[in-house]
């Protein structure tokens, strides 16, 4: 009997305790599921939010997006009616350059037998003044790439005197390509339509010059010749070897070039190897004769290409691999220019290395080829220093 009453007494006790253990669980999953549903609401109200905030945002971006079109559309005419008015411009230009070339270059001493002339006519204490080149290099002033035209290295020039274009495509080669301007260059799709000129000789590298009506270039032969070609009637004028006690090329960026014609305000130039360095030769563009040599300064090494104004020369350097070209180096004839003078002048980064710079004097542009594209570089010119200087007093 009392085991029958202890035994009714526990199974009290447990049911009691597993429904109060059942009741506390119960509890919890309710308080899980009341701060799920707390967090969904936050969730739903933070969504709406964003939601709100992203459909503005497009509204916005569709606005400017408009807006943005409107402006391109506008701006798109408006460079269509300035290319137009441009193109009218340069026509005109091309042909007022075709019926007016510009005048010739003179020698020095021409311009003092003329001056001398002209003074004896008048009073002779009447005081004149003597026109020399007495202009540096200062800049660059503005940059041009017209196309891309042949193969990677060759060189392009204008005669200073005349409109017309000359195309020498690669560094070896007996045809070259006469254009009338640099507008029928610039349209061609190709040299088909060109004028083709061939010369009795293949020529060498990129160092040709066109002067007063003919082109000066070395050949690729046995000995290092200057031939003078007449462009206008197609027959050699002259020839000359050139004096030169080694072969190598006178640029170490353009071993195919041994010798760089070059012409400026003075008339014709020859730049060439001695040793480390680049030497000069003053040149008679008439007889092909030598008539001063000078030695430069300026090493071979690293060099790509040369040109001259005003009888000082400016050599451009770069590395391998191409980098920015620059002007590291510059060489007066007449020891006027100082070091101070010197420009330090970089070009834009494009495409490789120069494989010519040809200079024309009479735009002051320089005619440049790098990696086959033809480029126009727009020179900003100052007096030297020893011509703004004042009169020493007597």
């Amino acid at each position: 009997m009392k085991t029958s009453i202890v035994f009714i007494l526990l199974t009290i006790f447990a049911h009691s305790r597993g429904q109060y253990h059942y009741q506390g669980l119960m509890n919890y999953l309710e308080n899980r599921m009341l701060a799920m549903e707390e967090r969904i609401a936050v969730w739903h109200e933070q969504n709406n939010r964003h939601s709100s905030d992203l459909k503005e945002f497009r509204q916005q971006a569709a606005d400017l997006l408009e807006k943005l079109y409107k402006e391109h559309g506008k701006l798109s005419s408006d460079m269509e009616h300035a290319g137009a008015r441009v193109d009218r411009v340069e026509r005109e230009m091309d042909y007022i350059e075709t019926k007016n070339p510009p005048r010739p270059c003179v020698k020095a001493t021409d311009k003092m037998v003329e001056q001398d002339a002209v003074v004896k006519e008048k009073n002779k204490d009447e005081f004149f003044e003597l026109s020399v080149c007495v202009n540096i290099v200062s800049s660059l002033k503005a940059m041009k790439i017209l196309k891309r035209l042949g193969s990677p290295k060759g060189s392009w020039t204008k005669d200073a005197r005349s409109a017309k274009v000359y195309v020498f495509n690669s560094t070896s080669d007996s045809t070259l390509y006469e254009f009338s301007s640099v507008r029928e260059l610039s349209a061609s799709a190709d040299v088909s339509k060109a004028r083709q000129i061939t010369v009795p000789s293949a020529w060498n590298g990129t160092g040709h010059a066109v002067y007063d009506g003919f082109l000066y270039y070395t050949s690729d032969s046995s000995e290092l010749r200057v031939i003078k070609f007449d462009l206008t009637n197609g027959s050699v004028a002259d020839s000359a070897v050139l004096p030169m006690e080694e072969r190598g090329p006178v640029y170490q960026l353009n071993p195919e070039t041994q010798v760089d014609l070059v012409a400026d305000e003075d008339g014709l130039w020859a730049l060439y190897p001695s040793g480390d360095n680049i030497n000069l030769a003053k040149m008679d563009s008439s007889t092909l004769d030598i008539e001063q040599m000078w030695d430069t300064t300026c090493p071979r090494t690293n060099a790509e290409a040369a040109f001259i104004v005003c009888g000082t020369v400016y050599v451009v350097y770069n590395t391998k691999p191409p980098s920015r070209s620059r002007i590291q180096c510059v060489f007066d004839v007449n020891d006027m220019v100082t070091s101070g003078e010197a420009p330090l002048i970089y070009f834009p980064r494009r495409f490789g290395a120069h494989s010519s710079l040809k200079y024309n004097p009479e735009e002051r542009q320089l005619y440049a080829w790098d990696d086959g594209y033809q480029i126009l570089y727009k020179l900003a010119l100052k007096k030297k220093l020893w011509a703004v200087l004042p009169p020493p007093e007597e």
